[in-house]
């Protein structure tokens, strides 16, 4: 990956590789659950054990190779009899069906080891699955140890294993480092299964997807493509628009109603969920972010916040973390919130800053409205209560409370709490100093055109 980020931390769909692996294997309901962990070893465990808590971590030591990390995680499950499947931390988009299947026909057919398979058009890289002439398997040959017939295989091994746990325990007791890359291959205990007369059957995988891999940024995008388009085709069947699909990127983790309308260029993030009847966009990034009934978000950039039914914000709206705009309201262009409320009905309709504030319910905020909410050392809280109206261009400086039913009139600097029904202005008369620029900026553009519009003034 040429990254400080290890493999399976980065991220697909919302989430990291490991996650989506992490929770396919809990689908099955296993018994117990068992990661191998080595390179960034603490970065990884704390990354499992996020995602799933219940998990056993196992360490694997400078024995390299699948096999060595298999029968290490055995150690963890010491004991246990049953089926063990094997799956891989940089391949995201196994399903649980295919496994239930996987492990179906591992069991019915009484196999020692059944493992998924694909044919690809490039199996470039991959271990090749060798069948005999009536289509048996045979092994499993790694690309650097392959000749040129067995590298033009098109079947190869997906790195998805159901064994027979006694059967395991016993090939991985014999495996030895003997190949190209010195390492302790998994895919040898299928030779030792098979000399010990155990049953093998490679069973090819219906979708190609199962088995994808992530080795490099290239087949990360891809997956990313492919899981996207999964998750879009999921929710328009469950009565969701998305009107163009190809500019729409939705995580694994986001829910929507239906009647939800996505508009192009819109990226729905994290644990966002969306209620029925709103539309989302165009150009709108929402993380973590509850939006309600029939609310309309436009080109807006939201975190954390919650939107209430039937509001408006946008366009070019910024919510940071823990904004919650209430039903009916309003944040329009340009206009910048941060851990505020701001109440049913209430409008901040363009080019305001409103942090740290509560605002009561059928206010209006002018236009170009600030809350001071930083006196250099702590922040303060700014409350306007229910049915308040302030004039554009006001400053309030926190803290400060407006009163319910009060006024501030156009430019005023709020410093003092201002009681309910009550008119606050700040702003000194208007004086007009005639003949300031003739006298100050004389010669200028302005001065000539101020003079000719004097002579040309009627007498009074």
């Amino acid at each position: 990956m040429k990254s400080r980020t290890p493999k399976p931390l980065h991220p697909l769909a919302g989430k990291p590789l490991i996650a989506h692996v992490l929770r396919t294997a809990g689908e099955l309901h296993p018994e117990s659950i068992v990661a191998v962990v080595r390179h960034e070893r603490d970065r990884m465990a704390e990354a499992v054990l996020e995602f799933a808590p219940h998990v056993r971590i196992a360490d694997q030591d400078d024995v390299p190779g699948t096999g060595r990390a298999v029968e290490l995680g055995l150690e963890a499950i010491a004991g246990f009899e049953g089926h063990v499947v094997v799956l891989s931390g940089d391949v995201p988009l196994i399903d649980a069906d295919t496994l239930r299947g996987l492990v179906e026909r591992h069991e019915r057919e009484g196999n020692q080891l059944t493992l998924l398979s694909a044919h690809l058009g490039d199996p470039t890289g991959l271990g090749r699955i060798v069948r005999d002439e009536a289509g048996a398997f045979v092994r499993i040959v790694e690309q650097k140890d392959a000749s040129d017939a067995e590298r033009a295989i098109d079947e190869v091994n997906g790195g998805i294993y159901v064994f027979d746990a006694a059967a395991l325990r016993s090939a991985l007791a014999t495996i030895d480092r003997a190949n190209a890359q010195g390492e302790m291959y998994l895919t040898d205990a299928a030779v030792r299964i098979q000399a010990a007369g155990g049953r093998i059957q490679a069973v090819p995988a219906a979708d190609h997807w199962a088995i994808w891999g992530i080795n490099d940024r290239i087949q990360l995008a891809a997956a990313a493509h492919e899981l996207n388009d999964r998750i879009i085709r999921r929710w328009q069947a469950e009565g969701v628009t998305v009107v163009d699909p190809a500019s729409t990127w939705i995580d694994i983790d986001v829910t929507l109603a239906e009647d939800v309308t996505i508009l192009p260029g819109s990226q729905l993030h994290g644990a966002t969920a969306v209620a029925a009847g709103a539309i989302i966009g165009p150009d709108t990034t929402l993380v973590d972010t509850e939006v309600g009934e029939d609310a309309v978000v436009k080109r807006t950039d939201a975190t954390l916040s919650v939107i209430g039914a039937r509001a408006s914000v946008g366009p070019w709206a910024y919510l940071r973390p823990n904004s919650v705009i209430g039903e009916g309201g309003k944040v329009g262009t340009f206009v910048e919130t941060k851990n505020s409320q701001i109440g049913a009905g209430s409008k901040v309709p363009h080019l305001s800053y409103i942090g740290d504030a509560t605002i009561g319910d059928g206010v209006n905020v002018g236009g170009g409205a600030i809350t001071a909410n930083y006196d250099g050392e702590r922040k303060h809280r700014t409350t306007i209560d229910d049915q308040v109206q302030t004039g554009v261009h006001n400053s309030f400086v926190a803290p400060v409370r407006i009163g319910a039913g009060a006024k501030t009139g156009a430019g005023a600097v709020i410093r003092k709490d201002v009681e309910p029904g009550a008119l606050a202005i700040s702003v000194a008369p208007q004086r007009n100093m005639a003949g300031w620029v003739q006298a100050n900026r004389p010669g200028s553009k302005a001065a000539d055109a101020a003079a000719a519009a004097s002579t040309e003034a009627p007498e009074a």
